[in-house]
């Protein structure tokens, strides 16, 4: 595996769009609040990757998919990545179009974290507000190489706490990147491009590319 793929991964999942029990360096795990969620992903995320060499991409979406619908809530996501197109969508658009970013989101973290070479997952124990949001700060260590800062922004929602947003760096949004993303895709109205074009990343994940 790559040395850099903390960051790589990171950006990828960011770009391209991102068990339980404490992790080395992480905060003691927690049962409930913001930071269990993001807990679970991380050990799915180091799961994967510890077992990538043997196991296949489709293997690898399996071992990955529960703790990304735990952790995100990828409608609320997508419909800030819209922007204002997303009301005008119908209800069968709507559907269609969360599904297969939901299938997007998961491939590319299945694609980009495929490999394990002593990394490891820290959350620092401080929660930074974020009006009524929390912000869970986390570091990817690698065993050589630059540390990659990656946060989540934290929301109560009716299924417990889901990230609404990852911020890389600390600064760098992914709705923000996805929103600029997708403005061309959805200017004639019509989720089928934007569709079409997840579609299309998705298939090339499966084939071994990275996003």
């Amino acid at each position: 595996m790559n040395r850099s793929l903390p960051r790589r991964a990171v950006l990828a999942c960011l770009m391209g769009a991102l068990l339980p029990g404490a992790l080395p360096g992480s905060a003691v795990a927690q049962t409930d609040g913001p930071t269990a969620p993001i807990q679970q992903l991380n050990a799915a995320l180091l799961q994967t990757m510890q077992a990538a060499a043997t196991t296949p991409f489709a293997g690898r979406v399996k071992l990955i998919a529960p703790a990304v619908a735990a952790a995100f809530d990828l409608g609320q996501i997508l419909r800030a990545s819209a922007g204002p197109r997303w009301s005008a969508f119908s209800p069968a658009q709507q559907a269609a179009l969360l599904d297969v970013f939901t299938h997007y989101t998961v491939a590319s973290y299945a694609a980009n974290f495929d490999g394990f070479d002593g990394e490891r997952f820290e959350i620092l124990p401080e929660l930074r507000p974020a009006g009524a949001d929390q912000i869970v700060q986390t570091r990817i260590v690698p065993r050589t190489g630059d540390t990659a800062q990656i946060d989540y922004q934290m929301r109560q929602t009716p299924n417990g706490w889901r990230a609404v947003d990852v911020l890389l760096d600390g600064s760098i949004s992914r709705v923000a990147i996805q929103r600029s993303d997708f403005r061309a895709l959805l200017a004639s109205g019509d989720p089928a491009p934007l569709i079409a074009s997840l579609q299309a990343k998705i298939a090339a994940l499966e084939a071994g590319g990275k996003q």
